[in-house]
Order: C-alpha cells, then sequence, then structure tokens
C-alpha cells in the first residue's frame, strides 16, 4: 500500500483512538471513585466496577480505541502513531472536566501537549527502522530486557505497597505504563501476522503473552485511577512510558534499530527531559487546583474554576 494512503489511515485512527483512551480513562477514573477501595491487582475492583453504566462507558471505549490503535499500527509507523495516541492525556482532562461541569484547566493542557511533543521528537530522532521479520518473536536474545522491565514493575508495586505518599500512584502508572508498553510492542507483532494470515497469530506465543499482559495492564490502571486524586499526572505518565517501552520492545525482541549517532542521542535527552517537564507541570498544576478545590470545599462554596487534572 502506498505510504500517504497508509497515513491517511493510521492518523484519523490515533486520533480517534486517543479520543477513545481519553473518554475511558475519564469515565473509569470517575466510576472507580464510586467503589470500595480493594488491593492493587485484586480482580474484586473489576468485579465490582462491572455493572456501574459509566465504567461500562469507559469499557466499551477502551475496546474501540484498542481496535482503532490496531488500525493505526497496521497502516503506519509508530514514530507517527504512539505521538498522537499520547494526546490522550489532553483529551483525558477534557473528557473529566466536562464530567465534573468545569471547564478543562489551560496548564494541564499545556503540560499534556509538552509530553506529546516531546515524545514526538523523541521517537522521530530515534527513527525505529523495523526488522527484518516483525511478526516473529524471539525472548532469547531479549531476556535481559525482559528481566529489567518485570523487576521495575516489581519494584514499582513493592513501593506502591509500602509508603504512603502520593508518588505512591506515580509508582502504579509507571508500571501501568510499562504493561501497556509492552501489550503496545507485542501488538505491532500481533498485526504483521493477521497480514500473513487470520489464524497466524493462534501459531505463535505473541498473541498469548498480550492476552496475559494487556488485562493485567488493565486492571492495574483502574488501581490507579482509584487511588490517586488527581487523573492528568498518571495518564501522563501511562502514555509516556507506554510507546518508550514499546521503541525498547521493538529493538530488544523484533531486530528493530535506532539512530545512535551523538547529534540524534543529544536531541533524544531534550526531548525526554521536555516529556518530564510537562509530567511535572501537569502534576504540579493538578496539585494546586486539587489544594485550592478542597479549601474552597472546606468552606461550603461551590468551585466555579477549572477541574483538577
Amino acid at each position: 500500500m502506498d505510504s500517504s494512503v497508509g497515513m491517511f489511515i493510521a492518523v484519523p485512527a490515533a486520533v480517534l483512538g486517543a479520543a477513545g483512551f481519553g473518554l475511558a480513562t475519564a469515565a473509569q477514573q470517575r466510576a472507580t471513585k464510586e467503589v470500595e477501595v480493594t488491593p492493587t491487582l485484586s480482580p474484586r475492583l473489576l468485579v465490582e466496577l462491572f455493572g456501574r453504566p459509566m465504567w461500562l462507558l469507559g469499557l466499551v471505549a477502551t475496546v474501540v480505541a484498542l481496535v482503532l490503535q490496531l488500525v493505526a499500527l497496521a497502516f503506519g509507523p509508530i514514530a507517527v502513531v504512539q505521538p498522537l495516541l499520547v494526546t490522550g492525556v489532553a483529551f483525558a482532562a477534557g473528557f473529566s472536566a466536562l464530567m465534573a461541569r468545569r471547564r478543562p484547566d489551560v496548564v494541564i493542557l499545556l503540560g499534556a501537549l509538552c509530553c506529546a511533543a516531546g515524545l514526538s521528537a523523541f521517537l522521530l530522532l530515534a527513527r525505529p527502522i523495523p526488522g527484518a521479520a516483525h511478526e516473529n518473536l524471539d525472548l532469547s536474545d531479549g531476556l535481559p530486557l525482559g528481566i529489567a522491565l518485570a523487576a521495575l514493575v516489581v519494584g514499582c508495586l513493592v513501593y506502591a505497597a509500602v509508603v504512603s505518599h502520593p508518588s505512591r500512584v506515580l509508582a502504579l502508572a509507571l508500571a501501568t505504563g510499562v504493561l501497556y508498553g509492552v501489550t503496545a510492542g507485542l501488538m505491532k507483532v500481533v498485526t504483521g501476522q493477521l497480514q500473513v494470515g487470520w489464524t497466524e497469530p493462534f501459531s505463535h506465543m505473541a498473541l498469548y503473552v498480550v492476552c496475559v499482559i494487556g488485562p493485567l495492564g488493565f486492571l492495574l490502571s483502574q488501581n490507579t485511577f482509584q487511588q490517586g486524586k488527581l487523573i492528568s499526572p498518571a495518564v501522563a505518565v501511562i502514555t509516556s512510558v507506554d510507546p518508550v517501552v514499546a521503541v525498547l520492545i521493538g529493538v530488544g525482541w523484533l531486530g528493530e534499530q535506532l539512530d545512535t549517532s551523538p547529534a540524534e542521542l543529544a536531541g533524544e535527552c531534550i526531548a525526554a527531559v521536555v516529556v518530564i517537564a510537562g509530567i511535572v507541570l501537569i502534576t504540579a498544576r493538578g496539585t494546586h487546583l486539587l489544594h485550592r478545590l478542597e479549601a474552597m470545599e472546606a468552606v461550603g462554596a461551590r468551585p466555579a474554576g477549572p477541574a483538577p487534572g
């Protein structure tokens, strides 16, 4: 297929997918506040949420967004698709404000755009080049990466379990982003297999790994939304970590190559700083708005300003 035709399909699919993820995030975060807090990764949370209309709306939006992400990844390069998906942070903030009947906060939206811009620059500078056969998955050469990612997830879960500081929610978001990134990287493999034949994915392990890692990441995201007071910082972490891990999966497991010249590495570092700055901006602004909201509620005033992120 001509590359321009592929982009004509991939870009709208990625933007609509980002909107779907944003709607799902806002709806699910709102629903998780309506049920009892459960231990991390406890399936009981999903059982209690299943009858909530708002959560079911989020579930449908998630499924639609995942399908759109698959379409986007099938027709467009990850360097274009993933940055567009990061705009889901802005969509989530917008939908969350709409549900709370408040206007979105401009500073939080600016932070979301910083994350998207920084990630776009990072991926465009890295320029991942597909491997010879990205429909095949061989973990033997990428075992160190797998161990490192598993250790990071476990470390985040342990940290969240033993501390009470608000940063524990960001640790849960980081672990969620890693699981989502692994899922996204393997979904690229599955889409490649589907182009060979509809039954091809069932003869390879990538699909089965996705069926385990994907639901775990989804459950952990619900824990993150429930245990955090702010939606935007957690979403920013998840959506920023997700594509970076997906790129690492491409390099470590799928034989993709990155441009590692000194100039590109310097640019990638600057882009990473921009992403981190966006997350810090979102977190600081969201915390400020939350404190202001709590102060107004303490004196019985109805807040009329922008919704906390």
